[in-house]
């Protein structure tokens, strides 16, 4: 760890450092994910499926920095080299060859719901072992990454509801197994 004055203990601070570098490889993937679909949808909304997918993707890469700053800001190392976040990110690989814009927006929302299911779950972590100010963080992110589904979500045709019917969350976690 590099020298700071930050009050934290080291032992707090390792823990975070950890938790953090976790999360920014996710953030580094998510963001590739979201850029592969902005780059290959296609279909009758294009237009606006592609920029809304470059709005997203800004959103998410704008998180990363905040955690690789945050990780750094606690005398850790951010490691968010490709070689990196390919051997620690826990979203699933994104699927390749599709151009459907359905198939992207499904694919986005599942990596989207994935990385903020994670972020949520970071508050309490972070909370649990004394760095309220990583659990802001992650509080952020995760309303952040809430806001971009909602948006990617809302171009998925309602089903209508018969009565009595109650809706079914989409999964929320898209997780892979380590």
């Amino acid at each position: 760890m590099q020298p700071t004055r930050n009050t934290l203990s080291e032992k707090i601070r390792a823990q975070s450092i950890e938790l953090l570098n976790k999360h920014l490889a996710a953030a580094i993937d998510l963001h590739a994910q979201v850029k592969q679909a902005h780059w290959n949808v296609r279909g009758p909304s294009f237009i606006a499926i592609h920029e809304l997918f470059d709005r997203v993707s800004e959103e998410v890469e704008s998180y990363a920095d905040l955690i690789a700053e945050r990780a750094g800001g606690l005398g850790g190392t951010a490691h968010g080299s490709i070689q990196v976040v390919a051997e620690r990110s826990f979203l699933i690989p994104y699927p390749l060859g599709i151009a459907d814009e359905n198939q992207h927006v499904f694919a986005v929302s599942a990596a989207l719901a994935a990385f903020g299911q994670s972020s949520h779950e970071a508050i309490t972590l972070a909370t649990d072992f004394g760095d309220a100010d990583t659990a802001d963080l992650f509080t952020e992110i995760s309303r952040g990454i809430d806001h971009q589904l909602w948006f990617v979500e809302s171009h998925i045709a309602p089903k209508a509801v018969q009565k009595n019917e109650q809706l079914t969350p989409l999964p929320t976690s898209a997780a892979k197994s380590r």
